[in-house]
Protein backbone atom coordinates (compact mmCIF):
# COMPACT_ATOMS: atom_id res chain seq x y z
CA UNK A 1 0.00 0.00 0.00
CA UNK A 2 1.50 3.14 -0.86
CA UNK A 3 1.88 6.59 1.02
CA UNK A 4 -0.53 7.74 -0.81
CA UNK A 5 -3.10 4.90 -0.06
CA UNK A 6 -2.54 5.28 3.77
CA UNK A 7 -4.05 8.76 3.80
CA UNK A 8 -7.69 9.20 4.63
CA UNK A 9 -10.18 10.02 1.69
CA UNK A 10 -13.56 11.87 1.71
CA UNK A 11 -16.26 9.87 1.55
CA UNK A 12 -20.12 10.27 1.01
CA UNK A 13 -21.14 7.55 3.12
CA UNK A 14 -20.57 6.28 6.91
CA UNK A 15 -20.06 8.86 9.96
CA UNK A 16 -17.91 11.34 10.15
CA UNK A 17 -14.28 10.29 11.69
CA UNK A 18 -12.94 12.23 14.63
CA UNK A 19 -8.69 12.96 14.42
CA UNK A 20 -7.80 9.96 16.95
CA UNK A 21 -10.00 7.68 14.95
CA UNK A 22 -8.22 8.94 11.82
CA UNK A 23 -4.97 8.68 13.47
CA UNK A 24 -5.40 4.76 14.13
CA UNK A 25 -6.63 3.52 11.31
CA UNK A 26 -3.13 5.37 9.65
CA UNK A 27 -1.23 3.98 12.09
CA UNK A 28 -2.47 0.60 11.60
CA UNK A 29 -2.39 0.15 7.61
CA UNK A 30 1.33 1.69 8.44
CA UNK A 31 1.75 -1.24 10.25
CA UNK A 32 0.71 -3.51 7.87
CA UNK A 33 2.44 -2.09 5.12
CA UNK A 34 5.32 -2.79 6.85
CA UNK A 35 4.89 -6.35 7.74
CA UNK A 36 4.29 -9.96 6.47
CA UNK A 37 1.34 -10.45 4.72
CA UNK A 38 -0.20 -13.04 7.71
CA UNK A 39 1.15 -10.03 10.23
CA UNK A 40 -1.19 -10.10 13.60
CA UNK A 41 -1.96 -6.84 14.93
CA UNK A 42 -3.95 -5.40 18.02
CA UNK A 43 -5.88 -2.49 18.38
CA UNK A 44 -6.97 -1.08 21.75
CA UNK A 45 -9.27 1.76 22.27
CA UNK A 46 -11.94 2.01 25.24
CA UNK A 47 -15.57 1.18 25.37
CA UNK A 48 -17.43 4.27 23.56
CA UNK A 49 -14.09 5.65 21.78
CA UNK A 50 -15.87 4.31 18.33
CA UNK A 51 -14.00 0.49 17.35
CA UNK A 52 -16.88 -0.07 15.14
CA UNK A 53 -16.69 3.10 13.36
CA UNK A 54 -12.87 2.77 13.02
CA UNK A 55 -12.49 -0.80 11.40
CA UNK A 56 -15.99 -0.19 9.38
CA UNK A 57 -13.94 2.88 7.41
CA UNK A 58 -10.59 0.34 7.51
CA UNK A 59 -12.74 -2.23 5.34
CA UNK A 60 -14.00 0.42 3.02
CA UNK A 61 -10.51 1.84 2.81
CA UNK A 62 -9.20 -2.01 2.09
CA UNK A 63 -12.02 -3.11 -0.35
CA UNK A 64 -11.14 0.21 -2.87
CA UNK A 65 -8.02 -0.17 -2.65
CA UNK A 66 -7.09 -4.19 -2.67
CA UNK A 67 -8.67 -6.81 -4.77
CA UNK A 68 -9.27 -9.09 -1.91
CA UNK A 69 -11.48 -9.72 0.76
CA UNK A 70 -12.68 -9.02 3.84
CA UNK A 71 -13.81 -10.85 6.85
CA UNK A 72 -15.22 -9.62 10.56
CA UNK A 73 -15.06 -11.93 12.89
CA UNK A 74 -17.66 -11.75 16.68
CA UNK A 75 -18.56 -13.49 19.35
CA UNK A 76 -22.19 -12.96 19.42
CA UNK A 77 -25.29 -12.73 17.23
CA UNK A 78 -25.91 -9.18 18.16
CA UNK A 79 -22.60 -7.81 16.98
CA UNK A 80 -22.70 -9.60 14.16
CA UNK A 81 -26.19 -7.78 13.25
CA UNK A 82 -24.98 -4.41 14.48
CA UNK A 83 -21.42 -4.68 12.82
CA UNK A 84 -23.27 -5.40 9.25
CA UNK A 85 -25.16 -2.47 9.76
CA UNK A 86 -22.68 -0.02 10.51
CA UNK A 87 -20.51 -1.54 7.85
CA UNK A 88 -23.71 -1.01 5.38
CA UNK A 89 -23.37 3.00 6.80
CA UNK A 90 -20.23 2.87 5.43
CA UNK A 91 -20.88 1.75 1.90
CA UNK A 92 -19.54 -1.34 2.49
CA UNK A 93 -21.91 -4.49 1.14
CA UNK A 94 -21.60 -7.10 3.02
CA UNK A 95 -23.22 -11.04 4.26
CA UNK A 96 -24.10 -11.97 7.24
CA UNK A 97 -22.42 -15.43 7.60
CA UNK A 98 -24.72 -17.42 9.97
CA UNK A 99 -26.45 -20.78 10.83
CA UNK A 100 -28.90 -20.18 8.18
CA UNK A 101 -26.64 -18.37 5.90
CA UNK A 102 -27.45 -19.77 2.42
CA UNK A 103 -23.49 -19.21 1.35
CA UNK A 104 -24.25 -19.73 -2.63
CA UNK A 105 -24.23 -16.14 -3.68
CA UNK A 106 -21.04 -15.80 -1.77
CA UNK A 107 -18.88 -14.60 -4.69
CA UNK A 108 -21.35 -11.90 -5.41
CA UNK A 109 -19.40 -10.21 -1.74
CA UNK A 110 -16.01 -8.47 -1.10
CA UNK A 111 -17.09 -8.84 2.99
CA UNK A 112 -18.44 -11.15 4.99
CA UNK A 113 -19.24 -10.73 8.76
CA UNK A 114 -19.70 -13.99 11.09
CA UNK A 115 -19.80 -15.48 14.00
CA UNK A 116 -16.69 -17.57 15.21
CA UNK A 117 -18.44 -20.67 15.98
CA UNK A 118 -20.43 -21.24 13.12
CA UNK A 119 -17.86 -19.86 10.73
CA UNK A 120 -15.46 -22.69 12.62
CA UNK A 121 -18.48 -24.90 11.75
CA UNK A 122 -18.77 -24.03 7.91
CA UNK A 123 -14.47 -24.38 7.42
CA UNK A 124 -14.66 -27.17 8.66
CA UNK A 125 -17.22 -28.27 6.34
CA UNK A 126 -15.65 -26.73 3.67
CA UNK A 127 -18.41 -24.61 3.05
CA UNK A 128 -17.07 -21.27 2.74
CA UNK A 129 -14.16 -19.92 0.28
CA UNK A 130 -11.67 -17.82 2.27
CA UNK A 131 -8.81 -18.34 -0.30
CA UNK A 132 -9.35 -14.20 -1.33
CA UNK A 133 -9.67 -13.00 1.92
CA UNK A 134 -6.96 -10.57 2.46
CA UNK A 135 -8.26 -8.53 5.63
CA UNK A 136 -9.53 -10.24 8.87
CA UNK A 137 -10.73 -7.84 11.68
CA UNK A 138 -11.79 -9.69 15.33
CA UNK A 139 -14.24 -7.96 17.35
CA UNK A 140 -13.63 -8.14 21.37
CA UNK A 141 -10.23 -9.51 20.48
CA UNK A 142 -9.31 -10.38 24.30
CA UNK A 143 -12.37 -13.62 23.97
CA UNK A 144 -10.08 -16.71 23.58
CA UNK A 145 -12.46 -18.52 21.04
CA UNK A 146 -10.89 -16.51 18.11
CA UNK A 147 -7.81 -18.32 18.23
CA UNK A 148 -8.74 -22.03 16.98
CA UNK A 149 -9.22 -20.22 13.58
CA UNK A 150 -5.63 -18.15 13.24
CA UNK A 151 -4.87 -21.47 11.02
CA UNK A 152 -7.32 -20.79 8.06
CA UNK A 153 -5.89 -17.38 7.91
CA UNK A 154 -2.16 -17.83 7.83
CA UNK A 155 -2.20 -15.41 4.30
CA UNK A 156 -4.09 -12.44 5.70
CA UNK A 157 -3.75 -9.78 7.63
CA UNK A 158 -5.44 -10.14 11.21
CA UNK A 159 -6.32 -7.50 13.19
CA UNK A 160 -7.64 -7.71 16.68
CA UNK A 161 -9.85 -4.95 18.24
CA UNK A 162 -10.38 -4.64 21.92
CA UNK A 163 -10.89 -2.41 24.74
CA UNK A 164 -9.09 -4.07 27.39
CA UNK A 165 -6.17 -6.23 25.47
CA UNK A 166 -5.65 -8.92 28.58
CA UNK A 167 -6.41 -12.33 27.14
CA UNK A 168 -9.87 -13.91 28.73
CA UNK A 169 -7.70 -17.10 29.88
CA UNK A 170 -4.59 -16.35 31.44
CA UNK A 171 -3.34 -19.38 30.37
CA UNK A 172 -3.64 -18.68 27.08
CA UNK A 173 -1.81 -14.69 26.46
CA UNK A 174 -2.40 -12.49 23.71
CA UNK A 175 0.89 -11.63 23.16
CA UNK A 176 1.20 -15.32 22.33
CA UNK A 177 -1.35 -14.52 18.84
CA UNK A 178 -0.72 -11.11 18.12
CA UNK A 179 2.80 -9.58 17.06
CA UNK A 180 2.17 -5.84 17.99
CA UNK A 181 -0.23 -3.76 20.65
CA UNK A 182 -1.44 -0.39 18.97
CA UNK A 183 -2.79 1.68 22.12
CA UNK A 184 -5.43 4.26 20.54
CA UNK A 185 -6.71 7.19 23.44
CA UNK A 186 -7.08 6.51 26.79
CA UNK A 187 -9.97 7.24 28.72
CA UNK A 188 -8.62 10.15 30.56
CA UNK A 189 -8.60 12.04 27.71
CA UNK A 190 -11.79 10.87 26.19
CA UNK A 191 -13.29 12.30 28.99
CA UNK A 192 -11.30 15.22 28.58
CA UNK A 193 -12.32 15.89 25.14
CA UNK A 194 -15.69 14.90 25.69
CA UNK A 195 -15.83 11.91 23.82
CA UNK A 196 -17.19 9.95 27.13
CA UNK A 197 -18.50 10.87 30.46
CA UNK A 198 -16.96 11.00 33.41
CA UNK A 199 -17.32 8.39 36.24
CA UNK A 200 -18.48 9.59 39.67
CA UNK A 201 -17.48 6.22 42.07
CA UNK A 202 -19.55 5.08 45.14
CA UNK A 203 -17.21 2.13 47.02
CA UNK A 204 -18.53 0.56 49.85
CA UNK A 205 -16.53 -2.06 51.52
CA UNK A 206 -17.88 -5.60 51.48
CA UNK A 207 -16.07 -8.50 52.85
CA UNK A 208 -15.20 -10.98 50.56
CA UNK A 209 -13.06 -13.92 51.71
CA UNK A 210 -15.90 -16.00 51.59
CA UNK A 211 -15.45 -15.72 48.31
CA UNK A 212 -13.80 -18.73 46.22
CA UNK A 213 -11.68 -18.69 43.11
CA UNK A 214 -11.99 -21.41 39.82
CA UNK A 215 -10.36 -22.56 37.85
CA UNK A 216 -10.91 -19.47 35.46
CA UNK A 217 -8.92 -17.74 38.31
CA UNK A 218 -12.15 -15.32 38.90
CA UNK A 219 -14.67 -16.12 42.14
CA UNK A 220 -16.87 -19.51 41.24
CA UNK A 221 -20.58 -18.31 40.62
CA UNK A 222 -21.98 -20.65 43.72
CA UNK A 223 -19.57 -18.51 46.58
CA UNK A 224 -20.78 -15.37 44.84
CA UNK A 225 -24.00 -16.00 44.93
CA UNK A 226 -24.30 -17.36 48.58
CA UNK A 227 -22.61 -13.85 49.37
CA UNK A 228 -24.97 -11.67 47.08
CA UNK A 229 -27.89 -13.09 47.45
CA UNK A 230 -28.24 -12.95 51.66
CA UNK A 231 -30.21 -10.41 53.08
CA UNK A 232 -27.37 -8.04 54.17
CA UNK A 233 -26.21 -7.53 50.50
CA UNK A 234 -29.64 -7.21 49.12
CA UNK A 235 -30.21 -4.56 51.40
CA UNK A 236 -26.78 -2.83 50.88
CA UNK A 237 -27.90 -2.76 47.27
CA UNK A 238 -31.10 -1.38 47.76
CA UNK A 239 -29.88 0.99 49.84
CA UNK A 240 -26.56 2.01 47.86
CA UNK A 241 -29.37 2.26 44.77
CA UNK A 242 -31.44 4.55 46.49
CA UNK A 243 -28.77 6.82 47.90
CA UNK A 244 -26.54 7.57 44.61
CA UNK A 245 -29.44 6.62 41.69
CA UNK A 246 -32.99 6.86 42.46
CA UNK A 247 -35.15 7.60 39.42
CA UNK A 248 -31.76 7.03 36.70
CA UNK A 249 -31.40 4.34 34.78
CA UNK A 250 -29.50 1.59 35.93
CA UNK A 251 -28.12 -1.11 34.94
CA UNK A 252 -26.95 -4.06 37.17
CA UNK A 253 -24.45 -6.50 37.25
CA UNK A 254 -24.04 -10.27 38.56
CA UNK A 255 -22.39 -13.26 38.60
CA UNK A 256 -24.95 -15.73 38.63
CA UNK A 257 -28.63 -16.01 37.81
CA UNK A 258 -30.30 -16.69 40.85
CA UNK A 259 -29.03 -13.83 42.07
CA UNK A 260 -30.04 -11.67 39.14
CA UNK A 261 -33.00 -13.07 40.10
CA UNK A 262 -33.46 -12.30 43.84
CA UNK A 263 -32.10 -8.72 43.13
CA UNK A 264 -35.20 -8.37 40.42
CA UNK A 265 -37.91 -9.92 43.25
CA UNK A 266 -36.07 -7.02 45.90
CA UNK A 267 -36.40 -4.24 44.01
CA UNK A 268 -39.83 -5.39 42.12
CA UNK A 269 -41.07 -5.64 46.18
CA UNK A 270 -39.56 -2.35 46.87
CA UNK A 271 -41.80 -1.09 43.82
CA UNK A 272 -39.43 -0.11 41.39
CA UNK A 273 -39.49 -0.80 37.43
CA UNK A 274 -37.15 -3.25 36.98
CA UNK A 275 -36.32 -6.83 34.49
CA UNK A 276 -34.13 -9.47 34.38
CA UNK A 277 -31.98 -10.50 31.97
CA UNK A 278 -29.70 -13.70 31.29
CA UNK A 279 -28.17 -15.81 28.68
CA UNK A 280 -30.49 -18.75 28.68
CA UNK A 281 -33.55 -15.89 27.22
CA UNK A 282 -34.39 -16.19 23.48
CA UNK A 283 -33.50 -13.55 21.15
CA UNK A 284 -36.76 -12.42 20.95
CA UNK A 285 -37.59 -11.83 24.72
CA UNK A 286 -34.01 -10.60 24.82
CA UNK A 287 -35.04 -7.73 22.52
CA UNK A 288 -38.46 -7.05 24.55
CA UNK A 289 -36.52 -6.40 27.72
CA UNK A 290 -33.99 -4.26 26.15
CA UNK A 291 -36.52 -2.43 24.38
CA UNK A 292 -38.38 -1.95 27.30
CA UNK A 293 -35.39 -1.00 29.34
CA UNK A 294 -34.53 1.70 26.14
CA UNK A 295 -37.93 2.89 26.48
CA UNK A 296 -38.81 2.93 30.32
CA UNK A 297 -37.80 6.41 31.96
CA UNK A 298 -35.63 5.25 35.24
CA UNK A 299 -35.87 1.50 34.19
CA UNK A 300 -33.44 -1.19 36.26
CA UNK A 301 -31.94 -3.96 34.33
CA UNK A 302 -30.18 -6.77 36.37
CA UNK A 303 -28.17 -9.18 33.80
CA UNK A 304 -25.52 -11.43 34.15
CA UNK A 305 -22.76 -12.81 31.62
CA UNK A 306 -24.46 -10.35 28.43
CA UNK A 307 -24.81 -7.12 28.31
CA UNK A 308 -21.01 -6.60 29.09
CA UNK A 309 -20.00 -6.18 25.57
CA UNK A 310 -21.92 -4.96 22.38
CA UNK A 311 -24.36 -3.48 24.42
CA UNK A 312 -24.62 0.33 23.54
CA UNK A 313 -27.32 1.92 25.49
CA UNK A 314 -26.30 5.80 26.02
CA UNK A 315 -29.25 6.34 28.73
CA UNK A 316 -27.54 4.50 31.10
CA UNK A 317 -27.12 7.08 33.97
CA UNK A 318 -25.89 4.05 36.48
CA UNK A 319 -23.74 1.24 36.76
CA UNK A 320 -24.04 -0.79 39.56
CA UNK A 321 -21.29 -4.02 40.09
CA UNK A 322 -23.22 -6.36 42.41
CA UNK A 323 -20.20 -8.74 42.33
CA UNK A 324 -16.43 -9.57 42.64
CA UNK A 325 -14.37 -10.01 39.88
CA UNK A 326 -10.45 -10.75 39.42
CA UNK A 327 -10.81 -10.05 35.66
CA UNK A 328 -9.47 -5.96 34.99
CA UNK A 329 -10.71 -6.77 31.60
CA UNK A 330 -14.48 -7.38 32.64
CA UNK A 331 -13.88 -4.23 35.04
CA UNK A 332 -13.69 -2.24 32.48
CA UNK A 333 -16.31 -3.53 30.31
CA UNK A 334 -18.98 -3.20 32.93
CA UNK A 335 -17.97 0.10 33.95
CA UNK A 336 -17.93 1.42 30.20
CA UNK A 337 -21.40 0.50 29.68
CA UNK A 338 -22.05 3.69 31.56
CA UNK A 339 -20.35 5.67 29.58
CA UNK A 340 -21.55 6.45 26.44
CA UNK A 341 -22.07 10.74 26.24
CA UNK A 342 -25.40 12.58 25.54
CA UNK A 343 -26.26 16.13 25.12
CA UNK A 344 -27.29 16.15 28.62
CA UNK A 345 -25.00 13.37 30.18
CA UNK A 346 -21.66 14.26 30.72
CA UNK A 347 -21.00 11.97 33.95
CA UNK A 348 -22.37 8.59 35.42
CA UNK A 349 -22.58 6.58 38.40
CA UNK A 350 -20.52 3.49 39.58
CA UNK A 351 -21.88 1.47 42.42
CA UNK A 352 -18.92 -1.02 43.44
CA UNK A 353 -20.04 -3.33 46.08
CA UNK A 354 -17.52 -5.95 44.92
CA UNK A 355 -14.32 -4.27 46.44
CA UNK A 356 -13.23 -3.95 42.48
CA UNK A 357 -11.88 -0.23 42.15
CA UNK A 358 -9.85 -1.09 45.70
CA UNK A 359 -8.86 -4.19 43.71
CA UNK A 360 -7.83 -2.40 39.96
CA UNK A 361 -8.27 1.37 40.75
CA UNK A 362 -10.19 3.97 39.38
CA UNK A 363 -12.05 3.31 35.93
CA UNK A 364 -10.38 5.52 33.71
CA UNK A 365 -6.47 5.56 35.93
CA UNK A 366 -3.74 5.30 33.19
CA UNK A 367 -2.54 1.66 32.33
CA UNK A 368 0.62 0.85 30.68
CA UNK A 369 -1.37 -1.25 28.32
CA UNK A 370 1.92 -2.14 26.53
CA UNK A 371 3.19 -3.64 29.67
CA UNK A 372 0.07 -5.61 30.40
CA UNK A 373 0.46 -7.42 27.38
CA UNK A 374 3.79 -7.83 27.32
CA UNK A 375 3.88 -9.45 30.65
CA UNK A 376 -0.06 -9.99 31.59
CA UNK A 377 1.40 -12.08 34.61
CA UNK A 378 3.92 -9.28 35.91
CA UNK A 379 0.56 -6.58 36.15
CA UNK A 380 -1.80 -9.63 37.62
CA UNK A 381 0.20 -10.68 40.36
CA UNK A 382 0.78 -7.47 42.17
CA UNK A 383 -2.74 -6.99 42.58
CA UNK A 384 -3.80 -7.46 46.06
CA UNK A 385 -5.54 -10.23 47.81
CA UNK A 386 -9.11 -9.77 49.13
CA UNK A 387 -7.45 -10.63 52.71
CA UNK A 388 -5.12 -7.78 51.54
CA UNK A 389 -7.86 -5.07 50.87
CA UNK A 390 -9.66 -5.61 53.65
CA UNK A 391 -6.95 -5.29 56.09
CA UNK A 392 -6.95 -1.95 54.62
CA UNK A 393 -10.45 -0.97 55.33
CA UNK A 394 -11.62 1.76 57.16
CA UNK A 395 -15.19 1.68 58.67
CA UNK A 396 -17.14 5.03 57.42
CA UNK A 397 -20.95 5.25 59.35
CA UNK A 398 -23.47 5.83 56.62
CA UNK A 399 -24.15 9.34 56.66
CA UNK A 400 -27.51 9.10 57.88
CA UNK A 401 -26.70 7.11 60.75
CA UNK A 402 -23.66 9.98 61.34
CA UNK A 403 -26.07 12.45 61.36
CA UNK A 404 -27.78 11.05 64.59
CA UNK A 405 -24.26 11.14 65.91
CA UNK A 406 -23.48 14.75 64.89
CA UNK A 407 -21.92 15.57 68.63
CA UNK A 408 -19.18 12.99 68.26
CA UNK A 409 -16.13 14.49 66.64
CA UNK A 410 -15.10 11.21 65.64
CA UNK A 411 -16.65 7.71 65.86
CA UNK A 412 -13.90 5.66 64.42
CA UNK A 413 -11.99 3.29 66.56
CA UNK A 414 -8.89 2.08 65.14
CA UNK A 415 -8.89 -1.64 66.29
CA UNK A 416 -5.39 -3.04 64.76
CA UNK A 417 -3.64 0.12 65.95
CA UNK A 418 -4.80 -0.49 69.57
CA UNK A 419 -3.91 -4.37 69.32
CA UNK A 420 -0.16 -3.63 68.19
CA UNK A 421 0.00 -0.72 71.05
CA UNK A 422 -1.50 -3.21 73.41
CA UNK A 423 1.00 -5.82 72.96
CA UNK A 424 3.65 -3.70 72.49
CA UNK A 425 2.86 -2.61 76.29
CA UNK A 426 2.63 -6.31 77.19
CA UNK A 427 -0.81 -6.01 78.05
CA UNK A 428 -3.62 -8.43 76.87
CA UNK A 429 -5.59 -8.52 73.66
CA UNK A 430 -8.91 -8.11 75.77
CA UNK A 431 -8.09 -4.79 76.59
CA UNK A 432 -8.97 -3.47 72.68
CA UNK A 433 -12.27 -4.38 73.17
CA UNK A 434 -12.56 -3.21 76.39
CA UNK A 435 -11.66 0.18 74.68
CA UNK A 436 -13.71 -0.14 71.97
CA UNK A 437 -16.68 -0.58 74.21
CA UNK A 438 -15.77 2.48 75.89
CA UNK A 439 -15.48 4.64 73.08
CA UNK A 440 -18.70 3.30 71.60
CA UNK A 441 -20.84 3.88 74.95
CA UNK A 442 -18.82 7.52 75.29
CA UNK A 443 -20.17 8.21 71.52
CA UNK A 444 -23.75 7.14 72.45
CA UNK A 445 -23.84 8.76 75.48
CA UNK A 446 -22.71 11.92 73.87
CA UNK A 447 -25.54 12.06 71.40
CA UNK A 448 -28.34 10.97 74.45
CA UNK A 449 -30.74 12.60 76.98
CA UNK A 450 -31.24 9.53 79.08
CA UNK A 451 -29.74 6.26 78.95
CA UNK A 452 -32.79 4.97 76.93
CA UNK A 453 -31.73 7.24 74.17
CA UNK A 454 -28.15 5.58 74.34
CA UNK A 455 -29.45 1.84 74.82
CA UNK A 456 -31.37 3.18 70.95
CA UNK A 457 -28.30 4.23 69.44
CA UNK A 458 -26.13 1.37 70.59
CA UNK A 459 -28.33 -1.39 68.41
CA UNK A 460 -27.86 1.22 65.34
CA UNK A 461 -23.84 0.40 65.90
CA UNK A 462 -24.59 -3.35 64.72
CA UNK A 463 -22.20 -3.21 61.22
CA UNK A 464 -19.26 -0.93 63.11
CA UNK A 465 -19.56 -3.79 65.79
CA UNK A 466 -18.98 -6.44 63.64
CA UNK A 467 -16.25 -4.81 61.55
CA UNK A 468 -14.59 -4.06 64.81
CA UNK A 469 -14.85 -7.74 65.67
CA UNK A 470 -13.74 -8.87 62.20
CA UNK A 471 -10.75 -6.89 62.76
CA UNK A 472 -9.89 -8.01 66.37
CA UNK A 473 -10.67 -11.94 65.37
CA UNK A 474 -8.02 -11.33 62.30
CA UNK A 475 -5.57 -9.64 64.46
CA UNK A 476 -5.55 -12.60 67.20
CA UNK A 477 -5.92 -15.03 64.56
CA UNK A 478 -8.98 -16.79 65.75
CA UNK A 479 -11.67 -16.66 63.02
CA UNK A 480 -14.17 -19.74 63.58
CA UNK A 481 -17.58 -19.32 62.77
CA UNK A 482 -19.00 -19.87 66.52
CA UNK A 483 -15.73 -17.72 68.32
CA UNK A 484 -16.80 -14.98 66.15
CA UNK A 485 -20.53 -15.25 66.18
CA UNK A 486 -19.76 -15.21 70.05
CA UNK A 487 -17.84 -12.64 70.31
CA UNK A 488 -19.71 -10.63 68.52
CA UNK A 489 -22.88 -11.31 70.79
CA UNK A 490 -20.79 -11.03 74.04
CA UNK A 491 -19.45 -7.54 72.96
CA UNK A 492 -23.11 -6.54 72.30
CA UNK A 493 -24.10 -7.27 75.84
CA UNK A 494 -21.26 -5.68 77.57
CA UNK A 495 -22.02 -2.27 75.83
CA UNK A 496 -25.41 -2.62 76.71
CA UNK A 497 -24.50 -3.23 80.42
CA UNK A 498 -21.78 -0.30 80.54
CA UNK A 499 -24.28 2.26 79.53
CA UNK A 500 -26.27 1.04 81.95
CA UNK A 501 -23.66 0.93 84.87
CA UNK A 502 -21.98 4.32 83.84
CA UNK A 503 -24.21 6.59 81.97
CA UNK A 504 -24.95 8.99 84.73
CA UNK A 505 -20.73 9.19 85.72
CA UNK A 506 -20.07 9.60 81.93
CA UNK A 507 -22.86 12.18 80.62
CA UNK A 508 -22.09 14.11 83.96
CA UNK A 509 -18.04 13.91 83.19
CA UNK A 510 -18.98 14.47 79.12
CA UNK A 511 -22.07 17.23 79.24
CA UNK A 512 -20.84 18.74 82.83
CA UNK A 513 -23.89 18.56 84.05
CA UNK A 514 -26.50 15.10 85.36
CA UNK A 515 -28.77 14.21 82.89
CA UNK A 516 -32.06 15.18 83.97
CA UNK A 517 -34.33 13.14 85.90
Amino acid sequence: MSEKLIELEERKAGKDLYSYQKEAINKIFKSFEESPEDYHLLYQLPTGGGKTVIFSEMVRQYLKHHKKKALVLTHRVELSKQTSKMLTEFGVTNKVVDSKANLDDQNEYSCFVAMVETLNNRLNDNKFDISDIGLVIIDEAHYNSFTKLFEFFNKSFILGVTATPLSSNMKLPMKDNYNELIVGETIASLIENEFLARAEVFSYNVGLTSLEVGANGDYTVKSSEDLYTNNEMLSMLVQAYELHSKEKKTLIFNNGINTSIQVFETFKAAGYPIAHLDNTYSKKDRKMVLKWFKDTPHAILTSVSILTTGFDEPTVKTIILNRATKSLGLYYQMIGRGSRILKDKSTFSVIDLGNNTHRFGDWGADLDWQKIFKSPNYYLDKILSDEELESNFKYEMPADLRVQFSNSSEVYFDIKKFYVESISNGESSKVVLENSIIQHAKICIENSEDVYDAYDLSKKLSDDIDYRIDKYTKCICRSTHNFVTWLKEDYRTKLRLYLRDNFDRDFEIIHGRPPEE
